[in-house]
């Protein structure tokens, strides 16, 4: 609603705000339905919230969070160096670099990850010793693959392969996103390929590339729980879950579990969005302009 008045021959505009009982209605029903939810959470007796507290920071759920992070750690790790790797070689002008990074990008995300993790379990049955060596020539060393490959190692080779693949279309979405005009002003300095990749193009890249492989990583966190399938034992939801199932006591430990995926994921983020801070430093497009006034001014004189 508007009401107008005449000021030194300027016509002012007073607005107030339309009342919008719809709002109010609905964070009423919200509120209601969340507390509802807590209310059930905290009185229904099968949550067994005392074995939640009694367990949650017990020795065998807290190496469960560690392994679970290292396994984090190390499949990021290496699907970021394979993914840095392929989308530069998708971006390559040699045709057979782009066909391996293209053929590795295929097969990795047209296959579910949990079936690569059995795959990984079934390496030492199809391939029962490692022979290095030239082809057709002499062998230099043969190793047991039994040996060699253990289930923590097939479990995050297997993660980092798969989020390689996805990683590398993040990885070039972001290069791309940075203008090539910024690499012909750097070649016409004069600075070699790989200086102006480190020092020119991926930062810049990192603004784009930041939030999604932010997304990646608390995925992958989630991810670890599946390389039960190779298996590997150590991680968090397999020994809350065998714990549960030992205690006849299922959902207590799945909570504090859960209770573990949410505080490191809530960390996660907000070490996200602290780098995403950073790197977008200089290109914040929001508009800083006071927008809290209610009264608009229309200058009606001829």
């Amino acid at each position: 609603m508007a009401s107008a008045k005449v000021k030194n021959g300027v016509t002012l505009l007073d607005s107030t705000p339309v009342p919008r009982p719809g709002r109010w209605v609905s964070a009423v029903i919200v509120a209601l339905i969340a507390l509802m939810m807590l209310h059930s959470l905290a009185t229904n007796p099968n949550y067994q919230w005392n074995v939640v507290w009694q367990w949650l920071f017990s020795r065998t759920i807290v190496t469960g969070v560690i392994y679970t992070l290292i396994l984090t750690v190390l499949a990021m790790v290496i699907g970021t160096a394979l993914a840095i790797t392929m989308a530069v070689m998708r971006q390559s002008i040699n045709p057979i670099l782009r066909w391996v990074a293209t053929a590795y990008i295929w097969f990795f995300r047209g296959t579910p990850i949990y079936t690569q993790l059995i795959f990984w379990s079934l390496i030492p049955t199809l391939y029962p010793t490692i022979t290095i060596g030239i082809p057709f020539g002499p062998t230099f060393a043969q190793l047991e693959t039994a040996a060699f490959f253990s289930t923590f190692s097939m479990a995050f080779i297997g993660l980092g392969l798969n989020e390689g693949a996805y990683l590398a279309e993040i990885m070039r979405a972001g290069l791309l996103s940075v203008d090539k005009g910024q690499w012909e002003a750097a070649t016409a300095l004069g600075m070699p390929r790989s200086v102006i990749f480190r020092r020119i193009i991926l930062p810049q890249a990192m603004r784009v590339i930041v939030p999604p492989i932010g997304n990646e990583t608390i995925s992958m966190l989630k991810t670890t729980s599946l390389v039960a399938a190779i298996p590997y034992t150590l991680e968090l939801t397999f020994v809350a879950r065998t714990k549960g199932q030992e205690l006849f006591a299922p959902v207590p430990l799945l909570i504090a579990a859960a209770l573990w995926y949410l505080v490191i994921t809530s960390l996660l983020m907000w070490i996200q969005s602290h780098i995403e801070k950073h790197y977008g430093k200089g290109f914040d497009t929001r508009d800083s302009a006071n927008s809290s006034s209610n009264t608009a001014f229309l200058d009606v004189t001829p």
